[in-house]
This record gives structure tokens, sequence and C-alpha cells, in this order.
């Protein structure tokens, strides 16, 4: 196993980087006479096909949290890991159906603008800067960090900073030059992103049916996984029966597993805020299909539900490859280090050249992602904060020059921030930090969403709660309802665990934070009811909706029905 990149890697990883850098560059140049337009720069409005709109969709999804973060899981944990990409199928299956028609209809570039438009500019601007905040302190700062680990790992360790620093400056090429170039250069990315991911996987397989003697093929490699891994390829955990366990019992393992994936109780209550917010009424996301018409975004948006039923295979089954070659002494690497050193530890096996093309892999995710999340960022900051409040009369060129240096801005505060890992990123685990510190906020923005766009009675004072509000109950379940109630309660049970952090025994309480984060949404959603009711019947700043909007095409009815088939047998073959 060699844990270094050697001419052929390097040579496959700067064609890459050539092909991306130079695409981009011709896109910009062709584009150049529109780049001084701020609804071309941040949105590339009318000139995204379907399949870039879908393409950048992944590309800007599947990111260090997702190799990293979600392998990691994968090791740990399973295949249940993987309800985070399958229900993100339905999910948006969701928005194409229902709440795309909505946003466009209305002419929404930005998810403040929504807000403003249904409630008042308080809720917006107080929304805003919760967003920059997540984007900067949670996403940026997360994806920055887990890549340039991961890609460290494979150079000898040495080189964590001048990778931070090359990863910002391969974004910042990308990202200046708009969402056109964004969305384009993003076709490129996940391509690479597909291919690679998928080599490593095959050749993961491979390794695994080598090293216990079923034939070197990836498909006797997956069954061997099956045979040593049963409890591995479950997607529902069963709950511990006990809430209390110490390192040395069994049962802290599976507690420790069930805080994080909590069984069937999370497809009940935090996975659907997670995957309709995320997907929904997410700026970094909806921005893709925000610029076009109806038809594009719903098939752009269907075509990305349909390759995310790939991702788990790309980014799920290296981690559990490389559970099962350490627990038989053929991964000794990762026995001192976390659950998110299982990719770079499957890369460590591959020949010279495939490992460079994995490498541009893992880098095309987190290039892609730091330049959508900024992107957004930018989009958010520049036409909600800074035309509105700071400079009402700037020109075009003015913003567009803006949004240029809040990207390069953002840029630079997550690396301050990821430099020494401030925010402990790698302790928490990549993955696991991303989606509990979203959850702070999901259910208050998801309640604001929802009710906005579907009861005409939610007022501004309304959404203004729900906002605090859900904040407040998200904090509170996660830092106080343990010690005020006890670890047991008709709402939830709190479960008491062990584990290493930097070689010392901690204990952790915890509500799994797909549990609470579903509490927070119901008493969010009824406290935006109960305001409401003592508002007018009909808001005056209600939306209009008719039927005419959610009428699917025959293409559109068969796009949904095959991919639900396809999660349907998934979920038979693996509950």
């Amino acid at each position: 196993m060699n844990n270094s990149l050697g001419i052929a890697d390097l040579i496959v990883f700067l064609a890459y980087f050539t092909l991306v850098a130079s695409y981009g560059y011709w896109i910009y140049r062709k584009k150049k006479k529109d780049v001084t337009d701020t609804k071309d720069f941040f949105l590339a409005e009318g000139s995204l096909t379907w399949w870039a709109i879908g393409a950048s969709l992944i590309a800007s999804n599947i990111s260090a949290e997702q190799f990293i973060g979600m392998s990691g899981d994968g090791f740990f944990v399973g295949i249940a890991v993987s309800v985070y990409e399958w229900l993100a199928a339905i999910a948006l299956i969701v928005i194409a159906v229902w709440l795309i028609p909505i946003y466009l209809k209305n002419k929404i570039f930005t998810m403040p603008q929504f807000l403003k438009k249904r409630y008042n500019d308080s809720v917006a601007l107080v929304m805003t800067i919760f967003w920059l905040f997540l984007y900067i302190f949670v996403n940026l700062t997360s994806i920055l960090y887990l890549g340039a680990v991961a890609i460290n790992g494979l150079l000898g360790g040495q080189y964590l900073h001048v990778i931070m620093v090359a990863l910002m400056i391969f974004a910042l090429i990308i990202t200046l030059g708009g969402m056109k170039v964004i969305g384009y250069t993003d076709v490129i990315q996940v391509s690479v992103l597909i291919i690679g991911g998928l080599a490593t996987t095959y050749l993961a397989l491979t390794i695994v049916s080598e090293k216990f003697g079923t034939g070197g093929s990836a498909l006797a490699g997956f069954n061997d996984l099956l045979r040593l891994a049963p409890d591995h390829f479950h997607m529902i955990q069963d709950k511990p029966s006990v809430i209390s366990a110490t390192i040395d019992q069994p049962e802290n393992l599976q507690i420790q597993k069930y805080v994080i994936l909590p069984g069937i109780m999370m497809y009940l209550m935090g996975q659907w805020i997670i995957q309709i917010n995320y997907w929904g009424c997410n700026q970094y996301i909806t921005q893709r299909a925000l610029g076009a018409d109806l038809k594009t975004a719903r098939t752009g948006l269907l075509f990305a539900a349909f390759l995310k039923l790939l991702m788990p295979v790309i980014v799920m089954l290296p981690g559990i490859a490389a559970y099962v070659l350490y627990q038989n002494g053929h991964l000794p690497q990762m026995g001192s280090s976390s659950k998110d050193g299982a990719y770079s530890a499957i890369l460590g096996f591959l020949p010279t050249g495939l490992k460079g093309l994995s490498v541009a892999a893992l880098t095309a995710a987190i290039v892609a992602s730091l330049a959508g999340k900024s992107n957004s960022i930018s989009t958010i900051f520049t036409l909600d904060i800074f035309k509105k409040y700071i400079d009402t009369e700037a020109d075009e060129k003015k913003l567009v020059w803006t949004g240029r240096l809040a990207i390069a801005s953002s840029m630079i505060v997550a690396l301050i921030f990821t430099w020494n890992d401030t925010l402990g990123i790698g302790g928490e685990g990549g993955f696991t930090f991303i989606q509990k510190y979203t959850g702070f906020i999901s259910p208050g923005v998801f309640a604001t969403f929802i009710l906005g766009m579907f009861w005409k009675r939610t007022t501004g004072a309304a959404a203004m709660a729900g906002i605090i509000v859900g904040f407040l109950m998200s904090v509170f379940f996660n830092s106080y309802a343990v010690p005020l109630f006890g670890q047991e309660t008709w709402l939830y049970t709190a479960f008491e665990y062990q584990k290493m952090d930097n070689g010392v025994v901690k204990t952790f309480t915890e509500i799994p934070f797909l549990i609470y984060m579903g509490w927070s949404f119901v008493f969010t959603a009824l406290a935006m009811v109960v305001i409401s009711m003592f508002g007018p019947k009909v808001n005056e700043k209600a939306l209009v909706l008719d039927k005419g909007m959610f009428k699917l095409e025959p293409r559109t009815i068969v796009m949904i029905i095959a991919t639900l088939m396809i999660l349907g047998a998934l979920y038979v073959r693996f509950w």
C-alpha cells in the first residue's frame, strides 16, 4: 500500500486541473459581455440546460462531507447513512413538483427575497444573517477542512495548510466567473467525481476480494462485505436496549450509532426537515434552478434525483470496505485515526494513475462545493444586504464586483477558522458536524417556508417568531433538556455513552439530533399557527397559487415513477 502520489498521479491530477480551469476561462470569455449583469453573474439566467442544472446540483452537494464524512459513517454505521442520499431523491421530486413552480412564478432569485415578498424586510434580514453565518462557519469551513485533511493524508501528512490554500485558490478561479462558469464547469466536475468515485469503489471491492481470496472481482468483494459485515447492511438501526453504557460495554457502540441515525424515528422526525429544507429552502442549492424556465428546472432537479441514487455507491461503500479490511488486520493505519480517515486509507491501496484520478474526483467535489457555497454567500450578501442597506444606488457593475469581494472574503474567513480546526470539526466527525449544526436553524426555516407557501393566514410576526423559536428549541434540546427533565421523557430518550477524544475517555449525553430536530419543528409550527390565528384569515402578502402551476408532463411523471421504483427496491433489499 502506497500513501503518496506518483508522477502518473500528478499528471492525471494536473490534466484535470488544466481541463477545468481552461473550460471555465473559455466560458467566461465567451459570456464576458454579460458579466456585468447581476442576474447573469449570480444566476446564469436562462443559460443553463437541464443536464447542467442537475450536474451542478450534484457537484455542489457531493463534497468532502460526503467523500470523507459519509465514508467515515459508512465505516462506523454502514449503509444506514445512505438515508441522506436516497431520501434526497424524494425531496428533489417534492421540490420539482411543488416548490420550484412557486419560486419561478413569483420571480424569486434569493431565499431572503422570498421571505421579504411573503412576509417583510425584518424576517428577510434576520434569516439572511442566519444563512451567512451558517454557510461560512459550518459549510465552508467543514468542506475546506475535511478536503484538506483527506488530500494531505495522501501526500504524506505534511502539507495540510498548503492544500487548504490551494483548494481555496482553485475554487476562487472558478467562482469569480459567476454562476454560468460554475454551472458549466460543474458538468466536468461531476463527470470526474462519478468516474473517479466509481473507479475507487470498484478497486476497493476488488481489493477486499483479493485479501480474502474470493476471486479478485468487484462483485465477489461486495459479497464479501455482505458476509463479513452483515450488521453494516441494514437501513434501520435498532434502538439500544439500555440508555447508558461505558466504553468497555458492547452497548456503547450501538448507542453511538443510534445517536447518529436513530432508526425508524429519524424517518418520522428530522430527516424530512433536513431534506426538504436543504434542497428546497437553501440558496446554495435552489440557485441553480432559479434562472431557468419551469420545464428545464424540473427536469434538472429530477435528473439530480436519479443521480442521488448512485451516490452511496461512490461515497459510502468505500467506508464499509475500509471497515472490513480494518477488522481483519489489512488496514492497520486506521487504528490511530478517526472514522473520517477511512476514504483516504482506501485510496492508499490504489495503483499509480488511478489514485490521481480518485484524488481528482475528491478535489472536484471539494472545489465545486466551495465555489457553489461562496457564490451563494455572495448572492445573498450583495442582493439582500449590500444593495438594500449599504448602497441602494449601486449599479450592476458595482454589484458584481461587490459579489466578487464577498466571495474572496468568505473564503479567507473560512481559511482562518480551518487553519487549526478552531471549530472542532475533526473531533465531531465531519458529516455529523454539518448535519447537527445546520439542524439548529432548519426547523424554523422549514416551518417559515412551508407555512408561508401553503397557508395563506401565516403572518410576518409568526414567521419572525418561527425563526427564533426554531433556533431556541434546537439549542434547548441540545444543551438544556436533559439537565432539566432527565434522560427519558415521552418526547425523547437521551443516551449516555463514552468515546476516546485525543486519548482521553469522555462521557457524552445526547438526544439524537434527528429526533429533537423533529420536535423543534413541531413546536415551531404550533407557535406560528397560534400567532397567525390572531391575524386576518388571508394575509395580504399571501402567495397566489393555482393548480396549473403543479401540472406535470408525461415525461416528468415517468422520471418520477422510475426513481421511486428503484428507491423502493433498494429499501426492500436492505431494510
